[in-house]
């Protein structure tokens, strides 16, 4: 009896971190979050993960039903909701501000600590050396990628082409093993010395095959064997053969 493939991802922080990333995204003030906006686009990447099957954790549900009420809660007209013995009634959306407040201020204190550790790791001494002749290095400033901006790619692919196949309500394992599909995907990558579009590397459209190659780069990407880029957000990703360091 085939199982379901069920894919489970360590790289979801929870949806406090889809929220910040779609703020970040949209360039939406996190003091005046438009709920409408930010519950749809909520949504668009919950329908997509369901989609595709990886592991919604329940947070990211409660969190979709947390909106979702608020949401309704806004449409209403204001003396519907505002106390009328109040001068001043808190804004409905206070309570989430302050934790997403809360919460990008831990995870920025996060990101620069480990920016602060891997500085450390990368200083070496050695003696002083003379360098004629040479350009100086100015490194290349990179959109820094998440799980999302993936995930997001994958849906702008799914708008543009639509699967023309009926997609299966399961993904059977077995099916496409994933060795197989991260071996094809690294050779791919390995003949094209300017990158691939992300997109290119979807060529067939069941959701197998989707899954499996999606699961494929990632893990291409936690072992740093290819790199993914984006130049812009809502641009095209690029994929790159890693020739290590």
């Amino acid at each position: 009896m085939n199982q379901s493939y069920y894919v489970k991802l360590d790289a979801f922080e929870g949806p406090l971190d889809l929220l910040l990333h779609l703020i970040h995204q949209y360039e939406i003030d996190i003091y005046d979050i438009p709920v409408a906006q930010i519950t749809e686009q909520y949504m668009e990447y919950i329908h997509t993960m369901q989609q595709l099957e990886l592991n919604v954790a329940s947070e990211y549900l409660v969190m979709a039903a947390t909106l979702l009420e608020l949401k309704s809660h806004m449409l209403l007209p204001r003396q519907e909701w505002q106390d009328p013995d109040e001068e001043y009634s808190e804004d409905p959306r206070e309570e989430l501000v302050q934790r997403l407040v809360t919460y990008r201020t831990y995870k920025q204190a996060a990101q620069q600590l480990g920016e602060m550790e891997k500085g450390t790791n990368q200083t070496f001494m050695r003696p002083p050396a003379v360098l004629s002749g040479t350009e100086p290095y100015e490194p290349v400033q990179e959109k820094t990628l998440s799980i999302y901006d993936m995930i997001h790619a994958l849906k702008r692919m799914n708008d543009r082409h639509r699967w023309n196949e009926p997609l299966e309500t399961r993904v059977k394992t077995g099916e496409i093993p994933l060795e197989e599909r991260m071996t094809a995907v690294l050779e791919t990558v390995k003949h094209h010395d300017n990158g691939i579009a992300f997109t290119q590397l979807f060529v067939y459209p069941s959701r197998s095959y989707i899954v499996v190659t999606f699961m494929a780069i990632l893990e291409l990407m936690k072992n740093n064997d290819i790199t993914c880029r984006q130049e812009e957000s809502f641009g095209e990703l690029y994929v790159f053969y890693s020739l290590g360091d």
